[in-house]
C-alpha cells in the first residue's frame, strides 16, 4: 500500500494506492490524523487506486466520523473501484460517508 498526501488549493488530498488492510491501515490513520492536526477541514480521500479493502481499513474511516462532526471537517471518497464500493454498500457506510465518483464531484460537495 502506498499513502501519499498533498495540499491542493483548499484541499488536503490522500492517494490511496493498493490494498488497504490490517498491515496498511495505519498508514491512513496517521495521513488523516495528519491533516487534522494541520487544521485541514476539506479532505479528499482518492481511491482511483485502490483495488481492496478490509474491516480494518473501513474501521479507520469510521473512528474519524465523530471527529469530523465535532470539528467542521468534510470528508469525500471519491473513486472507488465497484467491488470496493459494494463493500462500503452492505455495510451501509455510504449512508454515513461522502462518496463520489470523480475528483470534480468530491471538490463540488465540499463546497457545499
Amino acid at each position: 500500500m502506498n499513502i501519499n498526501s498533498e495540499k491542493h488549493d483548499q484541499h488536503y488530498l490522500i492517494h490511496l494506492d493498493g490494498d488497504l488492510d490490517a498491515s496498511s491501515c495505519l498508514l491512513l490513520d496517521q495521513a488523516i490524523a495528519t491533516g487534522l492536526e494541520k487544521g485541514e477541514k476539506k479532505i479528499l480521500i482518492n481511491c482511483q487506486l485502490l483495488n481492496y479493502i478490509s474491516s480494518a481499513g473501513l474501521g479507520v474511516f469510521m473512528s474519524y466520523i465523530q471527529e469530523f462532526e465535532n470539528t467542521n471537517t468534510d470528508m469525500v471518497i471519491y473513486g472507488l473501484k465497484d467491488k470496493v464500493n459494494n463493500v462500503f454498500q452492505i455495510l451501509g457506510l455510504d449512508q454515513l460517508l461522502k462518496i463520489v465518483n470523480t475528483q470534480e464531484e468530491a471538490i463540488q460537495i465540499i463546497r457545499l
